[in-house]
């Protein structure tokens, strides 16, 4: 299969981008004010159960092959389980520090790419002043939480290390989109893969970790699983591979440094909490970040 793949991004990408890194930051409200009642690997058991059911659903309706031989299972299988393990080490990391922490060592993830995807894939490289981007993005994410960073647990390392383990399986993840016989799959298959493995072992580790197991939940939490499985485990992410196979994966991971800020957004909007100097400052400099990584030559 021939892939037009672009050297810079355009308004659909930086489109597709914005609405992703929107929802994914909803996403971490919704998570946030569901745990409570749905454990958090139970969760996202449900979620990775319905995206996988979606998507078969959308393949068949689209006639998108999913199993036959192309060579893509090595690679697969090894993208589905880094992508397994980064939302393990998410969940477990979140018992061990605080949500503000783990967020910063998390979105560590685009320097991974930045350094490693280039070794293979050349055209990927950045120059000096996309590094300088990349970096001023991760310096608005450490700002926007900063009132809150020192604030930890006694386990504090155990839980940041795990964040950062995170971080890099996230960036490793779409190294091995990027550099196996995934790169000339179809963005469904990509992501069966991934959702796949993920709603194959999730369960395991929930009963592992003694979470409770149950389908009695408010509407509100029925509504908030719903929302994370249509459109956060299923389309957003079916757009994010589709992206993946058509323009720069250096420069789209930049666009990611935008969702622990949109989270931050919705939290001032939804749930009443202080709009801060941190915050405005933090868009600020994610928003330049994120125009010189975009920078073209």
């Amino acid at each position: 299969m021939t892939i037009v793949r672009k050297n810079h991004l355009d308004t659909l990408a930086v489109s597709l981008l914005v609405v992703c890194c929107a929802f994914w930051g909803l996403q971490q409200i919704l998570i946030k004010t569901t745990v409570t009642e749905v454990p958090p690997l139970w969760q996202a058991s449900i979620r990775m159960a319905g995206a996988v059911l979606l998507l078969w659903a959308w393949c068949a309706a689209r006639g998108v092959k999913l199993f036959e031989r192309d060579g893509t299972l090595p690679g697969g299988l090894l993208a589905g389980a880094l992508f397994a393990g980064e939302f393990t080490c998410i969940y477990i990391g979140l018992q061990h520090t605080s949500a503000s922490r783990l967020t910063v060592f998390l979105y560590t993830s685009p320097f991974v790419v930045a350094l490693l995807l280039p070794r293979f894939v050349p055209a990927e490289r950045l120059r000096g002043v996309q590094w300088a981007g990349l970096a001023i993005a991760f310096g608005g994410v450490v700002v926007a939480f900063s009132e809150s960073f020192g604030h930890s647990s006694s386990s504090v390392l155990h839980g940041d290390a795990l964040a950062l383990l995170a971080g890099v399986l996230w960036g490793l993840t779409t190294l091995a989109i990027r550099t196996t016989r995934l790169a000339t799959a179809s963005a469904e298959k990509t992501l069966f893969y991934q959702i796949a493995v993920t709603a194959a072992i999730s369960p395991f580790l929930s009963l592992l970790l003694g979470e409770k197991w149950e389908l009695d939940y408010s509407g509100y939490a029925w509504l908030s699983i719903g929302l994370q499985t249509v459109i956060g485990a299923f389309a957003s992410y079916l757009a994010w591979m589709w992206m993946l196979r058509h323009y720069p994966a250096t420069r789209i991971s930049s666009f990611t440094f935008l969702t622990p800020l949109f989270a931050l957004v919705f939290g001032v909007a939804l749930l009443k909490e202080p709009l801060t100097a941190q915050l405005v400052l933090a868009l600020a400099g994610v928003g330049l970040g994120i125009l010189l990584v975009n920078r073209r030559a």
